[in-house]
């Protein structure tokens, strides 16, 4: 696998709505960086490896195999990832 994707050139990430999160733990699984995990009964996402599942899928797939709209949004105190050319 090339690792074009895997290089940051900016911090990026998704976040978690808390107060929306139902812990289904749906997310964590599908996360091909492992930056979802549980804190404190709810699931979090580690801003320094989330790219927006860039080089892995067309998606961002916390958020499509979210069963709560709107749980899984850009975080907005975070640059957009940008993968290198």
């Amino acid at each position: 696998m090339s690792s074009w994707f895997m290089e940051r050139t900016d911090n990026m990430a998704y976040k978690i709505v808390s107060s929306q999160c139902t812990s289904c733990s749906a997310c964590e699984a599908e996360c091909p960086n492992v930056a979802i995990s549980e804190k404190n009964g709810t699931f979090v996402i580690d801003p320094k490896k989330c790219t927006e599942c860039i080089g892995y899928f067309d998606s961002a797939q916390c958020a499509a195999v979210c069963p709560v709209d709107d749980t899984c949004v850009i975080d907005t105190s975070y640059p957009r990832y940008q993968p290198r050319a």
